[in-house]
């Protein structure tokens, strides 16, 4: 763990990218003063704030509140909920409402919202005049620790999730620890996936904190802002080091490579599997394969299993209601993920808790046989 975050109501933790650095604000409170933080940072005075019909009723009129106290006028762009929203018909209503707004490029487009709205909000916004400036208000526990931060944004395709984008950095990160009491239990255990997901990557201490600790994560608090500043800074410093993703950052997607494709294969129907959830099952994957290849021990792979299984979070493809396509088909996904240079498959794998690292050219034959084992 990081010894200097503390026990305080707000947390900083500053992304260092020289004329594009910012920082992500961490604590309660914060919708109400996105207005001001904006204000302080930023010369517009005029916002586009895009959301869904699930946030929009909770936080948009505090929000549009703080903007007005702020001087800052503020158009509202309310989309549907849900993965299916990360489309080319629902990003051109928001680039449309965009620019209806006049929004220039010394303005902003405010994501409230998850994972799903931010990411079309940064590529919106990405794009509108070709860049304006970006904020992030994330409302959900996968969005504040993982998608907000790093500047990747997109939409799905038919061919997969998060193939069509561009890399937008936000100007600032409002991560509110009081919206995340608004979550569902399912909600709140799928973005969990994704912070015991950086003790996995390379920080074991922090892994083994999360298994003494996760019940006081998930009750609020102290523990939540330090798991979440953790994380932040985690990714802050991989994006840091690797901001386009050309080697190191590709460690972010530990687990993602079989999430995706089981997300494919159930066609971001958030009724049988969120992306968390994916993730989850993705990781327990990622372990048993790297063992099956000899890599680490079977028993890294139970331990990751155990703890994720005792949060409440899926760990086994079986799990997921319905019937899954066969391997062969959940294999397609993977071979067009991002994750595919050159068309040799590149997986994130492990020697143990806390060391993963980049595979490159992972053999197509093992793949599949793996994936035909562990099919329910």
């Amino acid at each position: 763990m990081n010894a200097t975050i503390s026990a305080s109501s707000l947390q900083t933790v500053h992304v260092p990218l020289g004329e594009r650095a910012y920082d992500i604000l961490i604590g309660p409170g914060l919708v109400a003063r996105t207005g001001a933080e904006i204000a302080l940072r930023l010369k517009g005075r005029k916002a586009a704030v895009i959301t869904d019909e699930n946030v929009a009723p909770l936080y948009l009129e505090a929000l549009i509140a703080s903007l007005g106290e702020a001087g800052i006028a503020a158009a509202e762009v309310v989309l549907p909920a849900g993965e299916k929203t990360k489309s080319f018909e629902h990003l051109m209503t928001a680039c449309d409402k965009v620019l209806e707004a006049r929004v220039e490029r010394n303005d902003c487009v405010i994501a409230l919202g998850g994972g799903v709205i931010g990411d079309l909000s940064g590529f919106a916004a990405g794009i509108v005049r070709r860049g304006v400036r970006f904020v992030q208000v994330p409302t959900s526990l996968l969005a504040q620790v993982d998608s907000s931060v790093g500047g990747k944004t997109g939409i799905n395709s038919r061919h997969g999730k998060n193939l069509i984008g561009v890399f937008h950095q936000p100007d600032l990160v409002l991560a509110d620890t009081d919206v995340l009491n608004t979550l569902s239990e399912r909600e709140f255990r799928a973005g969990y996936a994704e912070v015991a997901k950086y003790g996995l990557i390379d920080k074991p201490d922090f892994f083994a904190w999360l298994e003494a600790n996760w019940k006081a994560v998930f009750a609020g608090g102290s523990a939540r802002i330090e798991a979440i500043a953790a994380s932040c800074q985690a990714k802050a410093d991989v994006v840091v080091a690797d901001e386009r993703e050309n080697g190191q950052r590709a460690l972010l997607n530990l687990g993602h490579t079989f999430g995706h494709a089981l997300e494919a294969a159930t066609a971001y129907d958030s009724s049988r599997l969120v992306h968390g959830e994916g993730v989850s099952i993705g990781m327990v994957l990622a372990h048993e394969f790297s063992a099956r290849m000899n890599l680490a021990s079977p028993d890294d792979a139970r331990r990751v299993e155990r703890h994720l299984k005792e949060v409440g979070l899926p760990t086994r493809m079986a799990e997921i209601p319905g019937e899954l396509p066969p391997a062969e088909t959940l294999m397609d996904a993977i071979a067009q993920d991002k994750k595919v240079k050159s068309g040799k498959l590149t997986f994130i794998l492990t020697r143990g808790i806390g060391q993963s690292f980049v595979a490159d050219d992972v053999p197509a034959s093992e793949v599949i046989s793996f994936l035909r084992e562990k099919h329910p």
